[in-house]
């Protein structure tokens, strides 16, 4: 199964958004990714597009486009979310 590839990314208050590259924006709320949400923005910024997803490497964050497409949180967002 072939998913469209990130493009560019953009960040507001509490979202980023990913466009891929069949033109669809998408948003996911920053609190879902814990490393991004508590990220200063100067990091934020300084992201790697790959062909499969994103990439933060001064926070160690990966996101691929599965799981943004899909609306999956970080498991760390999951597992505060559960206790």
């Amino acid at each position: 199964m072939d998913f469209p590839e990130p493009v560019a990314v953009r960040f507001d208050e509490g979202n980023f958004w990913t466009t891929l590259k069949d033109g669809r924006e998408i948003g996911v709320p920053l609190i879902w990714y814990p490393r991004l949400f508590n990220a200063p923005p100067d990091q934020l910024e300084k992201f790697e597009l790959s062909p499969t997803g994103i990439h933060w490497d001064e926070i160690d964050e990966d996101i691929s486009v599965l799981s943004i497409v899909l609306g999956y949180k970080s498991h760390e967002f999951r597992a505060a979310d559960a206790a």
